[in-house]
């Protein structure tokens, strides 16, 4: 079977990672199939999606801004602009199931493949989702989650809950921490902590490490540091204190992860799925600028389960106390661990492209006979 998948999802790391995910599934499935994602403009999936292989074209559309701004004023032409291109798009590509995993452009897209009558599904990575997902919901056919309680949002019929797809090599971190270690040349008898901040960075969580830096090096701590490339020119200077590294970007995560006593990071819905898996003690500081305060409610549904400790930018001047109380308390540590350990859902790719599966199953004959051509 020739099958067509178009797939949209972007703005962030979160959106397009388990869209390209999702996508190289697919292609071991159906080697012969072809693809096109669709994406936002000027956003980081013009350039990531094409650096794994797929072709992508772009949509001019972005977010509704806080505040009343020029860009606000634009929206309603960028939203006619881009539900327009979508339809030509999909008109054009002729795909046999569409598939959204958040972001802008995801938005038009599925709303003209619903308009088109295609079967579309839905990827929702957070614990809760935002307007366009609660709207596209109404006429998506599957809505794979996350988390548990999302019937709240969406119709229960239509979900299942699949999990956030991670990278494979995280699946099999046990017994790589003396390779980790070894890999970023750190003291095999201290205690690492990684500090994440998302692949753009974090600002408070930068500034945080650098008022507390000189005081973990006393308590014997060694840090793996990703800054973040906006920031990394700000803080490398870090590196010149013994047991620090800062890093723009971490490509190898498997022998990071493995090499992590503790984790400090934000609480994107990807980043989540990855601590679950990796199973270590960690603190997350959820960024309070995302819509909706996703971040906060993602950690929220980790931490109400014993299995990690919440740290509010707010209450920041908090960090020596609870860090020293983890730090001190090693059935603490291996208590969060296991507990976030449990909260794994290691197949969630397989698991979503088995529903993609159904949904081709049930195409009307004269679609499967058009795709056999």
């Amino acid at each position: 079977m020739r099958y067509k998948f178009l797939i949209s999802g972007g703005g962030t790391g979160g959106h397009i990672y388990p869209a390209i995910a999702i996508a190289n599934e697919l292609k071991l499935r159906y080697p012969h199939a072809e693809f096109l994602f669709v994406g936002a403009k000027d956003r980081m999936e013009m350039e990531k999606v094409p650096q794994n292989g797929y072709k992508i074209k772009g949509l001019w559309i972005s977010g509704i801004q806080r505040k009343l701004t020029l860009k606000n004023m634009m929206f309603p032409f960028k939203l006619i602009s881009s539900l327009w291109n979508a339809n030509r798009i999909i008109k054009e590509f002729k795909p046999d199931v569409v598939i959204g995993t958040g972001g802008f452009a995801s938005g038009p897209t599925l709303m003209r493949a619903n308009a088109n009558v295609i079967p579309t599904l839905i990827q929702e990575q957070n614990s809760f989702p935002g307007i366009t997902n609660k709207l596209l919901s109404k006429k998506a056919n599957k809505i794979c989650v996350a988390y548990d309680g999302l019937d709240r949002f969406f119709p229960k019929s239509k979900i299942i809950e699949t999990g956030n797809p991670v990278r494979q090599d995280l699946l099999s971190i046990d017994g790589k921490r003396e390779e980790g270690l070894d890999f970023f040349k750190l003291d095999k008898s201290k205690t690492t902590l990684l500090i994440i901040g998302g692949s753009l960075g974090a600002r408070a969580i930068n500034k945080l490490v650098a008022s507390q830096v000189e005081w973990l090096v006393e308590q014997g701590i060694q840090i793996i540091w990703q800054t973040g490339k906006i920031y990394y020119e700000e803080y490398k200077k870090y590196d010149e204190i013994d047991g620090i590294q800062t890093h723009a970007f971490l490509n190898k995560m498997d022998l990071t992860y493995a090499a992590a006593d503790i984790i400090i990071s934000r609480a994107g819905a990807g980043s989540i799925s990855e601590l679950c898996i990796v199973g270590k003690p960690t603190i997350f500081i959820p960024s309070p600028n995302v819509s909706e305060d996703h971040q906060t409610k993602n950690a929220m549904a980790v931490v109400e389960k014993n299995a990690a400790i919440l740290l509010r930018e707010s209450e920041l001047e908090r960090f020596q106390t609870i860090f020293n109380g983890l730090i001190a308390n090693k059935e603490r540590q291996i208590e969060l661990g296991n507990n976030i350990k449990k909260l794994a859902l290691p197949n969630a790719t397989k698991s979503i492209v088995d529903e993609v599966e159904k949904l081709l199953a049930h195409l009307p004959s004269s679609q499967r006979e058009e795709t056999k051509k």
